[in-house]
C-alpha cells in the first residue's frame, strides 16, 4: 500500500504556554499577541489544526481574523467581533489605511540610517512556498526600514510594510543582502543557525475604528 504525501503528517510542535495572549478586547474587536510558531489559521491537513484563529474562537465564537502573519511571525494579530466592524476595519487594509510596524534582526551590518526596498514579489514557482523578486510576473511591494541598532554580524531594524505581500519582508531584507535571522525559508549558514526562531515580530499596528477614533496597539518585542 502506498503513502500519499497529502496523508503524511507534517511536523507541527505549536506553543502552548501562553495558550493566548490577549493585548485588548472592546465590542468590536479583539488584539492578540501570536508566538512565533503557531499558525495564524489552520492548514489543509488535520495535524495543522491547531492555530490562534481556532484558539480564539473556542472562547469568542463569532470571532474573525482580520489579517495573518506567517507562522514563524510572531506579534499583532486583529480579530472582529462582529460582521460590522468586520467590513469597516477590513476596507481599511485593503485601502492600506492601516498603519503597521515590525521589529527584525538581520544578518550583517546594514549601512545607512533609514531606507525603502521598492521591489516587485511574486511566488517562486520551482520554491513554492517561497516567493522572490519578479519584476516581470510580480505585484507591487514596497518597505520603508529604519536602523536601531548594531551588534555583532547583526543589525536591528524597524521595518514598515507600505504593501501586503506574502513574506514581504522577509523577501525584502534578502534582496536588500541582509537575511532575516533564522528565517528557514531564506536564509543560509551563519544567519539561520544565529537564532532558533524566526527574528520577525509585529510590534505595532494603528486603524480606527467604527466611531471615527484612531487607535495603536503595541505587542512587546519578545527578543
Amino acid at each position: 500500500m502506498t503513502t500519499a504525501l497529502s496523508d503524511v503528517p507534517p511536523i507541527y510542535h505549536p506553543p502552548l504556554d501562553p495558550y493566548l495572549t490577549i493585548l485588548h478586547r472592546d465590542r468590536d474587536f479583539l488584539v492578540c499577541d501570536k508566538p512565533s510558531g503557531l499558525l495564524s489559521v489552520p492548514g489543509r491537513h488535520p495535524a495543522l489544526g491547531d492555530s490562534l484563529l481556532t484558539r480564539v474562537q473556542k472562547e469568542f465564537p463569532k470571532a474573525l481574523i482580520v489579517h495573518r502573519l506567517d507562522k514563524d511571525t510572531s506579534g499583532i494579530v486583529l480579530f472582529s467581533l462582529n460582521r460590522k466592524a468586520h467590513a469597516f476595519v477590513a476596507a481599511q487594509f485593503e485601502a492600506r489605511m492601516t498603519k503597521k510596524s515590525y521589529v527584525a534582526e538581520v544578518w550583517g551590518r546594514v549601512e545607512g540610517k533609514e531606507g525603502t526596498i521598492d521591489l516587485p514579489l511574486a511566488i517562486d514557482p520551482d520554491h513554492k512556498p517561497r516567493h522572490r523578486v519578479d519584476h516581470e510576473h510580480g505585484k507591487p511591494a514596497v518597505t520603508r526600514w529604519q536602523v536601531l541598532g548594531h551588534s555583532e554580524n547583526r543589525t536591528r531594524l524597524r521595518l514598515f510594510p507600505m504593501t501586503g505581500r506574502t513574506h514581504q519582508l522577509r523577501v525584502h531584507m534578502k534582496a536588500l543582502g541582509h537575511v532575516i535571522l533564522g528565517d528557514e525559508f531564506y536564509a543560509e549558514g551563519e544567519a539561520l543557525a544565529a537564532s532558533d526562531r524566526l527574528m520577525l515580530h509585529a510590534e505595532e499596528l494603528s486603524f480606527r475604528k467604527p466611531d471615527g477614533s484612531e487607535v495603536t496597539f503595541t505587542a512587546p518585542t519578545p527578543f
